[in-house]
């Protein structure tokens, strides 16, 4: 296996690396790592594709959506796909990978940026919440990290704890949703939803990783009337 580096950053985090996979019998990848831990790459995206279904699935009238972590922007993609969407704010922290989206370092990056729906901002995704306007989503995806039980960053605890919870409800209209993916079962974030929201689900999902069988989970919790 052969890997040539694409891209590299020195953030406030720690080091941001793009690099490109190249296997000898299969077809090239991007590969995104942050401080040398993967986060994604461009062959295993049926993870982030099914965070952004299991929203629109779930969601009444998704017009107005945050999607926290652009990553290779296949989350965001998803979500563009459904005609519904009118607007798409994607909230990221980190300057390099918007420039790397952008300049056409990561090669779908331009087109989908150009869709005049998107509107990107550079923030830790707490401050962007906390800051927003009640009430003005739809739809909110969290896919900062891999789950409280596997963090890249260690600040990145707090996106799943009460406070914060509470900012993405308040963000949320009457029957807005919030869907966090995770790498591994979280039961204590399943708890902080139901405390916040009065409601959870958690959703096993299945999925085939560079011929390994793996089960990621999708936290679901919707804004009602009540809450």
């Amino acid at each position: 296996m052969e890997y040539v580096e694409i891209a590299r950053a020195e953030t406030e985090r720690g080091e941001l690396v793009l690099r490109e996979r190249r296997p000898e019998n299969a077809p090239t990848a991007l590969e995104l790592r942050a401080n040398g831990v993967f986060v994604m790459d461009t062959v295993e995206v049926s993870t982030e594709r099914a965070l952004a279904r299991a929203a629109l699935e779930v969601a009444d009238d998704p017009r107005a959506v945050v999607v926290g972590g652009l990553g290779l922007g296949f989350t965001m993609h998803e979500v563009l796909a459904d005609s519904r969407v009118e607007r798409c704010a994607v909230v990221e922290i980190e300057q390099a990978l918007v420039d790397w989206m952008r300049d056409g370092t990561v090669p779908q990056g331009p087109a989908l940026l150009a869709d005049e729906r998107v509107s990107v901002v550079v923030a830790d995704i707490a401050v962007a919440l906390a800051e927003a306007t009640p009430a003005s989503y739809d739809l909110v995806l969290l896919d900062v990290d891999n789950g409280p039980g596997y963090l890249v960053h260690d600040a990145n605890a707090a996106l799943y704890r009460e406070p914060f919870l509470e900012s993405a409800r308040q963000a949320l209209r009457t029957g807005g949703v919030l869907v966090i993916w995770s790498a591994a079962e979280a039961p204590e974030l399943e708890k902080a939803l139901r405390a916040v929201f009065g409601d959870a689900e958690a959703r096993p999902y299945d999925v085939l990783l560079q011929d390994r069988d793996e089960q990621y989970w999708l936290y679901v919790a919707r804004v009602t009337s009540e809450a």
